[in-house]
C-alpha cells in the first residue's frame, strides 16, 4: 500500500528533519498556526489530526463499528491516506478521493476521536506520520506529536485555550464549512472530546516535559505565529 504524500514545495528555511511540533486540545487554534508557521518557515505542514477525521469519515461510510478495533486496525490497514498540496492549501485523499470538505463535521469529528482511541490505528498512522517528515522540514500539529510522533522533535510547543473560546472557534470553522450546530451543543462535544483525548490509555492528550506553553485565549493566530517563530529562531541559533 502507498504511503501518504504530501508535495514539500520550496526549499526550506530550516535544516531537514528539522521538526516542529504542535499538540493541544481541539480548538486551540493548532492547525491555523501550523500553516502559517510553515509558511513562513517553507516547510511542510502535516495536520496529523486529518488522518483520523479521514479514518473516522470512511468507517462511518461503510459502516463499521467505531468500538470495533479488529475492524479498526483491518480499515486502517488497507487504506490509503494521502495528504498532497492544492491551490486553497492541503488536501486529503482517501482511496484517491479528495475528502477534504466531508471531514469538517460534528459526525466525523466525534468519530475520529473515538477510532484515535484504537492501539492499531495510532501505530498505524504514527508510522504513516513519521515516514511524511523524511522529506525535509516540517511543522506537524495533533494531540501526541511531540510525545509520542516526535518525541525528539527539535521544537515542541503546546497551544491551549480556554474552553468557551475552544468551542466558539470551533462553531465558526463549522459554519465556514457549511454546518450548522448549537453554541451549547458544540461546547458539550468539545468538552467531551477533551476528557476522551486526555484520558484514552494510549497516547493520551498532554503537553511533553520541554514543550513551550502558549494560551491563545487572547491571541489571535498571527501573535501566536510570532511566538512561534522567536522560538524557532532561538532553537537555530543555539546550533
Amino acid at each position: 500500500m502507498s504511503e501518504p504524500r504530501i508535495d514539500p514545495g520550496a526549499g526550506t528555511a530550516v535544516p531537514p528533519g528539522f521538526v516542529i511540533a504542535i499538540d493541544g486540545p481541539v480548538g486551540a487554534g493548532k492547525s491555523t498556526v501550523a500553516r502559517r508557521l510553515a509558511e513562513a518557515l517553507g516547510c511542510v505542514h502535516i495536520d496529523s489530526g486529518s488522518m483520523y477525521r479521514a479514518l473516522g469519515w470512511k468507517a462511518l461510510r461503510l459502516g463499521v463499528g467505531l468500538h470495533d478495533h479488529r475492524a479498526l486496525a483491518r480499515l486502517a490497514a488497507g487504506t490509503d491516506v494521502r495528504i498532497v498540496a492544492g491551490r486553497s492549501g492541503s488536501r486529503v485523499l482517501v482511496d484517491g478521493e479528495d475528502v477534504t470538505n466531508a471531514l469538517r463535521t460534528p459526525a466525523v469529528d466525534e468519530a475520529s476521536s473515538v477510532v484515535s482511541m484504537c492501539p492499531a490505528v495510532r501505530e498505524r498512522m504514527v508510522a504513516l506520520q513519521r515516514s511524511m517528515a523524511r522529506a525535509g522540514g516540517v511543522v506537524m500539529d495533533g494531540r501526541d506529536i511531540g510525545t509520542v510522533v516526535f518525541p525528539n522533535a527539535q521544537v515542541k510547543f503546546f497551544l491551549d485555550a480556554d474552553l468557551t473560546v475552544r468551542a466558539e472557534r470551533r462553531l465558526k470553522d463549522l459554519q465556514r464549512a457549511g454546518g450548522a450546530a448549537e453554541p451549547g451543543t458544540i461546547r458539550e462535544e468539545v468538552a467531551r472530546r477533551d476528557a476522551r483525548d486526555r484520558a484514552r490509555e494510549v497516547a493520551p492528550l498532554c503537553a511533553a516535559p520541554d514543550a513551550v506553553r502558549i494560551d491563545s485565549t487572547s491571541l489571535d493566530a498571527e501573535a501566536v505565529v510570532r511566538v512561534m517563530l522567536r522560538q524557532v529562531a532561538k532553537t537555530l541559533a543555539s546550533g
